[in-house]
């Protein structure tokens, strides 16, 4: 029996909180907030996207590290990088008051968090964590509340406060980062 019956998913949330603070991810949580003003179809979006991929980043983790070459995982990340970057720049088409539907702030970010997450110390640190703690489904699950626990107080308060943010500053510079990281990742790789 161990010490505490939940240490796996203690430790996994408490790792994958404090590395997700300043992460890139938090950035994307807040345009995405303040671009939809949806925050909950957001969180729940943050939800599935972390669950599935920390659940492929633990059960398949070891295996793809076998299947495919550093360089490989290098230029997909680094192409899905670039993809963020330009979808970032895309102006919003909203007039004032008006928001996006719940579901498609809901598909997008499942789908942008999904893909920010490759490669992302988080998902590097979930690799990690399944490899030395048990069991698998604790560590999952301790990683996806670590994340919401980062994330959720940034769609909050994004979405509270997003008349007040310059959207079209924070667009640019979102992209910036986002390219930065494209070309970070295609130079030095991952990890």
């Amino acid at each position: 029996m161990e010490a505490f019956p939940l240490s796996a998913a203690a430790v996994s949330t408490g790792v994958v909180a404090l590395a997700e603070i300043g992460d890139k991810t938090q950035l994307l949580a807040l345009l995405l907030a303040a671009r939809f003003r949806k925050p909950w179809p957001i969180v729940a979006g943050i939800l599935v996207a972390t669950m599935l991929n920390h659940a492929l980043a633990g059960w398949l983790g070891a295996l793809v590290a076998h299947w495919l070459q550093p360089d490989v995982l290098r230029w997909i990340v680094a192409g899905s990088f670039a993809a963020i970057a330009l979808w970032t720049l895309k102006p919003d088409t909203l007039d004032d008051g008006e928001t996006l539907p719940a579901r498609g702030a809901f598909i997008a970010t499942t789908l942008a968090f999904f893909v920010a997450e490759i490669g992302d110390k988080t998902q590097i640190a979930t690799v990690l964590l399944a490899a030395k703690y048990q069991p698998l489904w604790q560590v999952v699950a301790g990683t996806t509340v670590g994340m919401l626990l980062a994330n959720v107080p940034v769609v909050l308060l994004g979405s509270r406060f997003a008349d007040r943010l310059p959207l079209k500053a924070a667009r640019h510079v979102a992209a910036a980062v986002f390219g930065l990281l494209a070309v970070w990742a295609a130079w030095k790789g991952v990890g």
